[in-house]
């Protein structure tokens, strides 16, 4: 088989590792592509914003799966035009992926389909955000309809940072995706991830998942696209986790009675309230860097599983999962998430990896033509460590940690710390 995995960051690579391991043994393209995924196939340069291009280079190299790992593609249609020429591709057309595309659409069809979600109000101009945040009062959250790279979320404690952040998303700070802003109820409660396979009919969930989206320990600093990530969660239980895959299956089906059949990954960002699980948003394809704590524990080859769903065939295989935990750390660029500095030597990778259970996938990486590999990005590796329990994951991964370095490295030391105190508590 050859295979094409589209995008250039940790959770490329993991999806290139998991897909490395199959008993198929395809061999593997990654557009663009990073210093680990060059290590795994070949990077290729192509403009991913261009179905077309995409699709006459599918052609020529006869590619027999595309793989979508970020969100944009997904937004602007690359499934459905590679679909006109008969290639398969895992990851929903465009019509199923405005449920991230656009925040007011997912609010809208949530509220269509009686999904637990929080209000919100739709704002075209900074008045009308205005009244908004005035007539809700803090705290409360404010978003940018489009996609902005994961930074387009502000919750506001004080009514003031509501404001301006409204008035940042219109003059342009995030472009076209801030355009239409929503002013929307704060959902109190800790946060979870819950990912799910489906090809339209069948739902096949992973184990759920945190994130740590602050930049700094204590869950303080800036937002950033996630720090460290964890599954198990361990203060979900059994109740919580039925009623995460139900709102999951309800929405897959809720899609195909407004005729859309989706088909990859669905993302549910659960807030989980004192009424139960609340979603606060949705996803269209794997999460980074939940990728990376998840498929290292899929058992099942992930080759058929990506073949089922995009044949409409899930129903037919079952998925094994391992009962072990995973917990990742990131390791940032000095100046992330603002200022991300690059180019400096990483050293220490091989010798993380030599631990027992642990991989070190690459996000903002290059591999120059002396070997040497150097950052090329804001999160630059994400150390994962699969074992027994939380604890030992955990106890794993800053090891691996210890071992790598480069000027300016930054990360978090409190990575699934709580979860592992309540998992040995338990």
């Amino acid at each position: 088989m050859r295979i094409l995995i589209i995008g250039g960051g940790g959770r490329e690579h993991a999806i290139g590792v998991a897909l490395s391991r199959s008993a198929h043994a395809p061999q593997l393209f990654f557009a663009p592509g990073n210093g680990g995924t060059a290590a795994l196939g070949v990077n290729v340069t192509l403009d991913v914003e261009d179905p077309g291009t995409v699709a006459v280079w599918i052609d020529r190299n006869t590619v027999d799966l595309v793989v979508v790992g970020p969100e944009m593609p997904l937004v602007t249609g690359i499934a459905d035009i590679l679909a006109m020429d008969d290639i398969p591709v895992f990851g929903p057309r465009a019509a199923a992926a405005e449920l991230e595309g656009s925040k007011w659409f997912a609010k809208q069809f949530m509220e269509r389909h009686g999904i637990p979600t929080g209000s919100a109000v739709y704002c075209e101009n900074e008045t009308e955000a205005v009244v908004a945040i005035e007539d809700r009062g803090a705290p409360l959250v404010v978003k940018a309809d489009g996609l902005a790279a994961g930074k387009g979320v502000h919750v506001a404690a004080a009514e003031e940072s509501a404001r301006l952040f409204a008035k940042q998303c219109f003059e342009g700070d995030f472009g076209e995706a801030g355009q239409v802003v929503l002013v929307e109820e704060f959902l109190a409660g800790p946060e979870c991830s819950l990912l799910a396979f489906t090809d339209g009919t069948t739902v096949r969930p992973m184990a759920p998942a945190r994130d740590h989206k602050r930049a700094h320990d204590n869950d303080e600093g800036p937002n950033t696209g996630g720090m460290g990530v964890y599954s198990p969660v361990p203060d979900v239980d059994a109740a919580t986790e039925a009623a995460m895959v139900d709102i999951l299956e309800r929405t897959v089906a809720g899609l195909a009675e407004e005729g859309i059949t989706y088909r990859g990954v669905l993302y549910g960002g659960f807030v989980l309230t004192a009424e139960g699980p609340k979603v606060l948003e949705f996803n269209v394809r794997f999460g980074d860097p939940e990728t990376q704590v998840l498929l290292p524990l899929l058992k099942t080859d992930l080759v058929d599983v990506m073949l089922a769903v995009t044949q409409g065939t899930l129903g037919d295989i079952g998925l094994e999962w391992s009962d072990d935990a995973a917990v990742s750390v990131v390791l940032a660029s000095g100046g992330y998430p603002d200022t991300p500095e690059s180019g400096k030597t990483i050293t220490g990778i091989e010798d993380a990896e030599a631990l027992e259970g642990v991989t070190v996938y690459h996000a903002g990486t290059e591999r120059r033509d002396n070997g040497t590999v150097t950052t090329s990005g804001g999160r630059v590796l994400n150390v994962t460590a699969v074992a027994p329990t939380l604890g030992q994951a955990r106890e794993r991964a800053y090891e691996a940690v210890s071992r790598i370095s480069f000027e300016g490295m930054q990360y978090r030391t409190d990575i699934a710390r709580s979860a592992a105190e309540t998992a040995e508590g338990a």
